[in-house]
């Protein structure tokens, strides 16, 4: 069950959690953060105040009726800049997330994210990589089998720590900025290998990937064809490879895409794959000289943890979705004010 410290929200400006808080919260009273939000829905203010709320919530890894509760105290509505008349009811939160259909709330986010992140610079690498998103039932106390799954969003995962009930979250990064640029949800089941089209796609159809991107992986996406599927859109796809790989089988696997055959200058096109296939396989004979470079994402993963992302009160895909949609957002806003560092990272998730 999952167990969430009551401690007294006092705020404390010496104190440099409370510190990056305010830096947190005052995004949200950004005027161009308010003009995005109210294209969305309305009424603003309460929207704002909600976010808030939600917000701080899952910083201090906490419940939004903890927070409620704490926002008697003059000094916290203060530094949140909240009114006494303006503290909404638990359900009215609740209820507003609600209301939100899932993609024009993550449209939302993301425009959030992409006005107060800086755009993408050049020579920057994208990261890519999968972490679990357990849900709160104890399985201990009372079997969970797989037929008792039938009709349900989650699904048993493996991970590192065993196996746990739940979804995957799937995010990608931008290095050095560590800018989030999406994220997708998934059943805990789905092999990584399976998600990668959908992630390349996703990249695609938001018109994030650049001519001559290098996008890291893990070697949980990793499969020959995998390769071949990255190199259609003109990328380095660097997926970490397997004890099994050989890199001589992948140099002969490599062929024109056929796509490309439909492009207008056909001879262009063929240098340029020549050249994104002579710098994969010059990546891949050194490929472990990148693992500094994707852990990254692993110490990223260790504060979306600490800040909510562990043993969640939701059940269904739309419901665990909105709130992990948050808890992104969250991070973006994290590094968006200068946490970028690995051991700043570290010692943030470990408060």
């Amino acid at each position: 069950m999952a167990i969430h410290m009551r401690i007294p929200l006092v705020p404390d400006q010496r104190d440099s959690r409370w510190e990056l808080l305010g830096k947190i919260l005052n995004i949200f009273d950004l005027r161009k953060t308010k003009t995005i939000v109210a294209r969305h829905i309305s009424p603003l203010k309460s929207i704002i105040t909600s976010l808030k709320i939600v917000t701080t919530s899952m910083f201090f890894s906490t419940t939004i009726s903890h927070v409620l509760d704490e926002l008697s105290k003059k000094d916290l509505r203060d530094f949140m800049k909240i009114k006494e008349d303006e503290i909404p009811k638990k359900g009215y939160i609740y209820s507003l997330l609600s209301k939100f259909n899932l993609n024009q709330f993550i449209n939302m986010i993301l425009r959030i994210l992409n006005s107060v992140c800086k755009k993408r610079a050049r020579n920057t690498r994208i990261i890519v990589d999968c972490t679990d998103v357990s849900l709160d039932i104890n399985y201990f106390r009372k079997p969970v089998r797989q037929k008792d799954l039938e009709g349900k969003d989650y699904r048993w995962g493996y991970s590192s720590k065993g196996m746990f009930l739940g979804m995957k979250l799937t995010l990608v990064l931008e290095y050095p900025s560590l800018r989030p640029l999406i994220f997708l949800l998934h059943p805990a089941n789905k092999h990584e290998s399976k998600i990668y089209p959908e992630v390349m796609d996703e990249l695609k159809r938001r018109r994030i990937l650049k001519k001559r991107d290098v996008i890291i992986f893990d070697r949980g996406f990793y499969a020959y064809k995998n390769y071949l599927i990255g190199m259609k859109y003109r990328v380095v796809p660097l997926i970490f490879p397997r004890d099994n790989f050989n890199l001589d089988r992948l140099d002969g696997l490599m062929s024109y895409p056929l796509n490309l055959f439909d492009s207008k200058n056909l001879e262009k096109e063929k240098e340029l794959f020549i050249k994104l296939k002579a710098k994969l396989m010059n990546f891949l004979s050194k490929w472990t000289g990148f693992k500094p470079v994707r852990s990254v994402i692993e110490d990223v993963f260790k504060v979306c943890k600490s800040m909510g992302l562990r043993n969640l009160h939701r059940y269904s895909m739309r419901s665990v979705y909105k709130y992990t949609v948050v808890n992104v957002l969250l991070i973006g806003m994290v590094v968006a004010v200068g946490i970028r560092e690995k051991r700043v990272l570290q010692r943030l998730a470990e408060m």
